[in-house]
C-alpha cells in the first residue's frame, strides 16, 4: 500500500507530502488574506484616494492660478489703461495751462503797454501845459517889465538874457 501513495517511484513524491504542502499553502494564503491582504488593500485604497484627492487639489489649483493669472492681467491692462489716460488728462491739463499763462501774459503785456503809453501821453500833456505856463508867466513879466519901463536896444537885450537865466534856474530846480 505504501506504493500507492507514491506518485513516482523514481521521483520520491509522496501523496502525504503533497497533501501537507497543499493544505499548508492553503493555511498559509488564508493567514496572508486574513492578515496582510486586508491592511494592504486598505492602504492601497487609501493612497489610490490620496493620490486620486492630490490630482483633484492639482486641477484645482491650477484653474485657481490660471483665474488668477487672468485676473492680474486684466487688473495689469486696466491699469495700464488708466496710467495713459492718467497722462493723457495731466499733458492736457498742462497745455491749457500753458494756453493760459501765454493769454494772461500777452494781455498783461498789452495792459502794461497802454498803461505806459497813456503815461507817455500824459507826461507830454503836463510837460506842454507847464512849457506854456512858464511862457505865459514869462511874457507876463516881460510885458509888465516893459510897461513899467520903456527899454532902448540895450537894456531889452539884457531883460532878456536875465529871464533866459531865471527860466534856466527855474528848470534846473525841477
Amino acid at each position: 500500500m505504501l506504493s500507492h501513495f507514491v506518485i513516482g517511484a523514481a521521483s520520491g513524491l509522496y501523496i502525504g507530502d503533497l497533501l501537507f504542502y497543499a493544505i499548508s499553502f492553503i493555511i498559509l494564503v488564508a493567514l496572508i488574506k486574513h492578515f496582510a491582504w486586508g491592511p494592504v488593500t486598505k492602504m492601497m485604497d487609501e493612497r489610490a484616494n490620496k493620490i486620486s484627492g492630490d490630482l483633484d487639489y492639482a486641477e484645482k489649483s491650477r484653474n485657481e492660478a490660471t483665474e488668477l493669472a487672468a485676473k492680474r492681467q486684466a487688473e495689469l491692462d486696466r491699469s495700464q489703461t488708466e496710467a495713459t489716460s492718467i497722462v493723457t488728462t495731466a499733458r492736457q491739463n498742462g497745455e491749457k495751462q500753458r494756453q493760459t499763462i501765454i493769454e494772461q501774459a500777452q494781455t498783461d503785456a498789452t495792459t502794461l503797454k497802454a498803461n505806459a503809453q497813456k503815461d507817455i501821453v500824459q507826461e507830454r500833456a503836463d510837460a506842454l501845459k507847464s512849457a506854456q505856463n512858464d511862457v505865459a508867466a514869462l511874457s507876463i513879466e516881460i510885458a509888465s517889465k516893459i510897461i513899467q519901463k520903456e527899454l532902448n536896444a540895450t537894456d531889452q537885450k539884457a531883460l532878456i538874457d536875465s529871464y533866459i537865466e531865471g527860466l534856466g534856474k527855474q528848470n534846473g530846480a525841477r
